[in-house]
């Protein structure tokens, strides 16, 4: 059932037989996922995969992240290793990204990768995904579906504000669950956390049963989210505020300006997890009611807050 926009279509068998006879004909299409919606593509597509790095205006040296439908999809591929195999039977499908070394008999399109011998590969959770990824024979690189540097999108109508109707069809599933990008770890060497998440460094700890060194500064970005300036609204951030300044967006958690004029809050409970799914929504939300400035309290660096931590120092950044 199509809706008032044009090219956002609710998710029935119609919209997934389309869906996937698009991105066989080399199509990209803006798709949900538990984390955020994706610009999505045949990861095995030159055009696919250069459609998208045009629609986003990325740079050609940050790559995509290949999404698989499990794990016996990844093994043409990639080469996988122990902590792989753990991480994967503990958290996927789920909110998580793994740097493996390339096959070189991989299909994946090296413009994909960034014509590195790495690759970024995530098992999605969302039903809408999957029933795709579990239909087609080819991956699909999908980013985050936003101009580059810009908010990730986390509800259909984000998708098309940003790209209108370049895309031919935006699946519309409601907002993301988790509402930030996924924990990207570096598993090619000794475990390093690229990109915080929801899956926490902690949590990763527990399961590889040894501990994960801090991570040290690459010279090469070798997966997404490693850009300084990012997640950017489209107006000025300033974190770690402690008080309004009268004319600013303040975002901040718990109830204490409950309905009072330009307060949002992400949690009315503190509740970290809540306030991350809150985050890009609120950022965008802002920047629509006409402010010129964002203003952030101060956020707890712990667990979900380390993830929102890092999203708003990089788009405080502009």
């Amino acid at each position: 059932m199509k809706n008032s926009y044009s090219n956002i279509y609710s998710f029935n068998k119609k919209i997934l037989k389309k869906s996937i006879n698009n991105l066989k004909n080399g199509n990209v299409l803006g798709l949900p996922t538990e984390t955020v919606y994706g610009l999505a593509g045949n990861a095995y597509s030159k055009s696919s995969v250069q459609k998208i790095y045009k629609l986003k205006a990325r740079p050609k040296s940050n790559p995509l992240i290949i999404h698989y439908y499990s794990l016996k999809n990844i093994l043409s591929d990639v080469i996988i290793n122990d902590n792989f195999r753990k991480l994967y039977k503990s958290f996927c499908p789920g909110p998580i990204t793994f740097i493996l070394n390339k096959k070189p008999n991989s299909r994946i399109h090296p413009f994909a990768c960034a014509k590195m011998n790495t690759v970024a590969v995530r098992f999605p959770k969302h039903v809408v995904i999957r029933s795709i990824l579990k239909k087609i024979n080819f991956p699909l690189a999908m980013p985050s579906a936003n101009k580059s540097t810009n908010v990730s999108p986390v509800n259909a109508k984000d998708v098309y504000e940003e790209f209108k109707k370049k895309i031919k069809i935006i699946v519309n599933s409601g907002k993301c669950k988790i509402g930030i990008e996924s924990t990207v770890v570096d598993l090619t060497g000794s475990p390093r956390i690229l990109r915080p998440g929801i899956i926490d460094k902690k949590s990763i700890e527990k399961i590889l049963k040894k501990k994960i060194k801090k991570n040290n500064k690459y010279k090469k970005i070798i997966s997404p989210g490693m850009f300084k300036k990012h997640y950017y609204p489209g107006i000025p951030v300033k974190i770690n505020q402690k008080k309004h300044d009268g004319k600013s967006a303040y975002i901040y958690l718990g109830k204490k300006f409950h309905n009072k004029k330009d307060f949002f809050t992400l949690s009315k409970n503190f509740d970290l997890n809540e306030a991350a799914s809150n985050l890009y929504k609120i950022l965008r939300l802002a920047k629509k009611r006409g402010y010129k400035k964002i203003q952030i309290n101060k956020i707890p660096n712990h667990g979900p807050g380390i993830a929102i931590n890092d999203r708003i120092k990089r788009a405080s950044k502009f």
